[in-house]
């Protein structure tokens, strides 16, 4: 059996981060490198929902020219109550084929790969992973989409079947998917890191401002407090599984904007340095996979 057959495929999320991981979305398609499996949390829901669909045109522009798009977001967007980004309009109104942002569902459908988006589930701290299985319609994988990427704080909660959602990344896995491809039976994997190699997160400093901000959901409270340190330890498996031969990781060599950035110039510089990247380093990742 090809190594590819027996490999899963993990994306990090980060926000607009993903500005550097998108170009591997876009590299791994047209180079034909589809996996039978890939997950990915928060905004590596994005671009695993993308990169299933097999749209290389929405892969290079989830992250750069559609934050230009005025109704992506912003402060105002915030004071309305729709959060910084937008996620209604995001998810929702601009992927309708005939929008602007439109995303092909019926691609993604008659995919075979299998996936898994996770989200944390406000009410009592879990993390949950949703597949194929899971995904009634366009409608409903955008809704999982947008609950797996609602950073408290920034986006409102999304509410799914009477449960509240929040951003996966505060889950054990700390935002990286290697727990729900492991749950798969998968031994080897590709992953796409959106912090460079030598990044440790750092404990809050004040994490009683995250127990009064978030007093009503204090799971969310404490899955941010948690964070650093489930994040840590993910990376430190990938990094182990590294060592023994059985993961591939991209680590961004050039990533200087936040997760919240809306500059557009300073996306596409990060797109262009993260595809400069992705290329000089498409041997190394065939020759992992035994191609």
């Amino acid at each position: 059996m090809p190594k590819i057959e027996e490999t899963a495929l993990i994306f990090e999320g980060g926000g607009m981060r993903a500005s550097a991981t998108a170009p591997m979305v876009v590299t791994l398609i047209e180079q034909g490198i589809f996996f039978p499996h890939v997950s990915g949390i928060s905004a590596g829901s994005s671009n695993t929902v993308n990169y299933i669909s097999r749209d290389i045109t929405r892969s290079a522009q989830s992250w750069v020219e559609f934050v230009g798009d005025p109704n992506m977001g912003g402060m105002r967007s915030w004071l309305r109550g729709e959060g910084y980004f937008n996620s209604r309009y995001i998810y929702h109104e601009a992927t309708q084929q005939g929008s602007s942002f439109p995303f092909d569902f019926q691609s993604f459908d008659s995919s075979t790969t299998d996936f898994r988006i996770g989200a944390f589930r406000v009410s009592d701290g879990e993390e949950v992973y949703w597949n194929r299985a899971s995904i009634a319609d366009h409608k409903d994988l955008m809704l999982k989409v947008q609950a797996s990427s609602t950073m408290p704080g920034i986006m409102p909660f999304t509410e799914i079947d009477g449960e509240v959602y929040a951003d996966g990344a505060l889950g054990p896995s700390g935002g990286i998917a290697l727990d729900a491809a492991m749950q798969d039976g998968y031994k080897n994997f590709v992953v796409v890191l959106t912090r460079p190699r030598d990044y440790v997160k750092k404990a809050p400093r004040n994490p009683q401002f995250f127990r009064t901000y978030f007093r009503r959901t204090p799971h969310v409270a404490e899955g941010l407090i948690e964070r650093p340190q489930n994040y840590n330890h993910t990376r430190q498996q990938l990094f182990e599984l590294e060592r023994q031969g059985r993961a591939w990781i991209y680590t961004p060599e050039t990533i200087n904007i936040t997760n919240h950035e809306m500059n557009v110039a300073k996306l596409k510089s990060t797109y262009d340095a993260g595809m400069e990247q992705t290329k000089r380093l498409l041997p190394s990742l065939k020759e992992f996979l035994g191609m």
